[in-house]
């Protein structure tokens, strides 16, 4: 099992920057790729970044240039930094962890993020 535990999200205004974490525990030896994920009033869930075990990253094309993910592996921790935030930023943000092997992946309860034009 894998736990994930997400802070660092509020309120701030449009062109500001927040920058989120997620601490994982538990089997995280099993763990490939983390990332981040959110989910807007209405919409489905989607990728906003990813980062994998050797370091590789991945981005929504909607915040390229503007969020950078990275990750502290002495300190099991994965960031977001969101620059330059838009109003359509605003979500519920997820942290995941994916096993490649079994398929698995695991979910943290989400942060909120609100951006105000």
């Amino acid at each position: 099992q894998v736990q994930l535990v997400e802070s660092g999200g509020g309120l701030v205004q449009a062109g500001g920057s927040l920058r989120l974490s997620c601490a994982a525990s538990g089997s995280i030896f099993s763990i490939n790729v983390m990332g981040w994920y959110r989910q807007a009033p209405g919409k489905q869930r989607e990728l906003v970044a990813d980062i994998t075990s050797g370091g590789s990253t991945n981005y929504a094309d909607s915040v390229k240039g503007r969020f950078t993910i990275s990750r502290d592996n002495a300190k099991n921790t994965v960031y977001l930094q969101m620059n330059s935030l838009k109003s359509e930023d605003t979500a519920v943000y997820y942290c995941n962890a994916h096993n490649n092997r079994y398929m698995r992946d695991y979910w943290g309860r989400g942060t909120q993020v609100t951006v105000s034009a």
